[in-house]
């Protein structure tokens, strides 16, 4: 414990992030950060996707201190970097923060991290650790969360495994923790709400669904062309069950599921939909298709099965879990992968009663207990999560 003229009076903490997971993932951080005396809490977005971020800051009354408004038609990875990291600075400059919390592995959270090492202010790194090491799976997501890994001073692992990658990374591991991933936290607060009418209405009870989602950029184009193959095959195999597909709006995937799957019988095309809808939807499907990371994570914790659309993931403990499986993008072992799920008893209990591995729902009181400790608020450590 730090002697009592050590210890400061509060620590300014700045969180930036700009799409809507990372919002959903920090909302519990956020929260709980806020509630207790010794914090004093800003938020600065990024608005990468300000569309999507406004439904979940609704819901988790986040109200964001300072945007940056870096949206733009058509924008770049380049358009994304430069003008978060020049739009920064003067926040910093202002806020004047102790730390800088970001999430995950965007471009918003990689510039952040970076504007808060330029300006020698700490980081900390919510979801640190994921890896497949393959820079181009997921492509820039693989390179933006190793890129953070040296800057940050508090890297919260979700999982044991997480923190192995950094300890092999030679990451000092008095500055990793394991937590377990927010998302849960998220997730069990928005399944506790009743159910948005609105959603009743458009998708009643229809009967057994498959719920899709896609939106990797490693996924636009053949992979994505094949993964519709799949669904075009499925719904033909299996109409019995329904497919629900909320389409997310970036031109790259909305185009070609208007073009490839609007006119397929037992294929429900619906506009991109807030977390609480969703949420709810995933605790009626029956099982999952998707590129997502989150998704492979949320779905377990509601004891859906998930078939991922890619060839690696940053998530093995899903797939040693058995709540997941890796299916890529190939339409035939999609098609073959759903029907036995769809066929097979036993094979869909087997992933339906594994134990999810990512999270109980206390990780954002974990963050906020280490740093208060690591800031010598309170002389007790916290207890961390073991998966």
């Amino acid at each position: 414990m730090r002697a009592k003229s050590a210890v400061p009076a509060s620590l300014r903490c700045l969180f930036v992030f700009g799409t809507r997971p990372e919002a959903i993932k920090l909302a519990s951080v956020v929260a709980e950060l806020r509630s207790r005396r010794r914090f004093r809490v800003q938020v600065c977005l990024t608005d990468q996707h300000a569309e999507l971020l406004e439904q979940v800051l609704r819901v988790f009354r986040i109200r964001p201190d300072y945007r940056l408004n870096v949206m733009k038609p058509g924008q770049s990875l380049f358009d994304v970097t430069t003008r978060t990291i020049g739009r920064l600075e003067p926040v910093l400059r202002n806020a004047r923060p102790d730390i800088v919390l970001v999430q995950g592995d965007t471009t918003s959270a990689f510039a952040g991290a970076l504007a808060a090492f330029y300006r020698r202010i700490a980081v900390a790194h919510v979801e640190a650790g994921l890896r497949t090491y393959d820079l181009s799976a997921p492509f820039p997501e693989e390179l933006n969360r190793r890129l953070i890994t040296p800057i940050a001073r508090f890297n919260f692992a979700p999982t044991g495994d997480a923190r192995k990658h950094l300890l092999r990374e030679r990451v000092a591991p008095g500055s990793v923790f394991v937590t377990g991933n927010t998302v849960i936290d998220a997730l069990q607060r928005i399944a506790r709400l009743p159910e948005p009418a609105a959603l009743r209405r458009r998708v009643p009870d229809i009967g057994p669904f498959i719920l899709v989602t896609m939106h990797r950029r490693e996924s636009f184009g053949k992979p994505i062309a094949g993964v519709f193959a799949a669904l075009r095959r499925i719904s033909e195999l299996a109409p019995r069950f329904r497919i629900i597909y909320p389409v997310h709006p970036n031109p790259n995937v909305a185009e070609p599921a208007r073009r490839l799957l609007s006119n397929c019988r037992g294929i429900h095309l619906l506009p991109s939909l807030d977390y609480v809808a969703f949420v709810h939807l995933l605790k009626r499907c029956r099982l999952v298709l998707s590129d997502s990371g989150g998704i492979q994570e949320e779905a377990p914790a509601l004891h859906k099965p998930v078939l991922v659309l890619r060839d690696k993931t940053e998530r093995p403990e899903a797939i040693r879990a058995g709540t997941a499986r890796l299916v890529g993008t190939d339409p035939r072992r999609i098609t073959d992968e759903t029907l036995k799920l769809l066929n097979s008893p036993r094979a869909y209990r087997s992933m339906t009663r594994a134990r999810n591995p990512f999270g109980d729902g206390k990780a954002a009181t974990r963050i906020a207990d280490i740093l208060e400790h690591e800031h010598g608020f309170r002389t007790r450590p916290a207890r961390e999560f073991a998966d």
